[in-house]
């Protein structure tokens, strides 16, 4: 029997090119908001564009317990562009809102002192600082797409797998144990980003 990974739908994101994006490398997945579909999947992945307190509005209702037991039990689960951020326990969008938690941390807005435009949009590199399954095989300052005006800004610095410079220094990938996150998209990162999605597949 096929493994599956759940794509979670919560009304926010770019569900259909993260699909293709998995299905091109060969994964079995299925786009849901069934809590049980959910819970049921072997991984979990939680993409996503936009703000983080309308995501959170929307997931908190009847997703966000599913999500935590996906987490809890152990099966891999990934955060891409704003649900790498939802991973974060804070968010400050628009005042505070609660996120999902599983990465001790707020998510900020780039600092206007940094002297550059936001949202940052377009190709930029990673600095890979550690090993992590999801990053395996991918060379240290490697471009991938990023559209984000916000910044995760973890508590523990040891989350932090890749870090990218854009005026000031964000992490960009992070792993805390079965929970990984992309703040860029890599359905949008050439064979860059595909390896990536082929990675996490590889866990399943």
């Amino acid at each position: 029997m096929a493994r599956t990974i759940a794509i979670v739908d919560y009304g926010m994101g770019n569900l259909r090119s993260v699909q293709k994006g998995f299905e091109s490398v060969g994964a079995t997945v299925v786009v849901t908001s069934d809590p049980g579909t959910i819970r049921g999947a072997d991984a979990v992945v939680v993409p996503g564009v936009g703000a983080f307190c309308q995501a959170m509005m929307n997931i908190r209702p009847r997703l966000e317990d599913a999500i935590l037991d996906a987490v809890r039990a152990g099966k891999p689960f990934l955060g891409i562009c704003l649900g790498f951020q939802l991973l974060f326990s804070i968010g400050l969008e628009g005042g505070v809102t609660r996120g999902l938690g599983l990465i001790d941390g707020e998510v900020r807005r780039f600092s206007p002192s940094s002297g550059v435009r936001v949202p940052h949009i377009g190709w930029n590199q990673l600095r890979i600082l550690r090993e992590s399954p999801v990053t395996a095989g991918v060379p240290d300052g490697s471009y991938v797409y990023f559209a984000h005006s916000f910044r995760a800004c973890p508590a523990d610095g040891r989350v932090v797998v890749a870090e990218t410079e854009y005026g000031e220094i964000f992490p960009s990938v992070v792993q805390k144990g079965n929970v990984f996150g992309l703040q860029f998209h890599p359905e949008k990162s050439s064979e860059v980003g595909l390896r990536m999605l082929r990675n996490f597949a590889g866990m399943v």
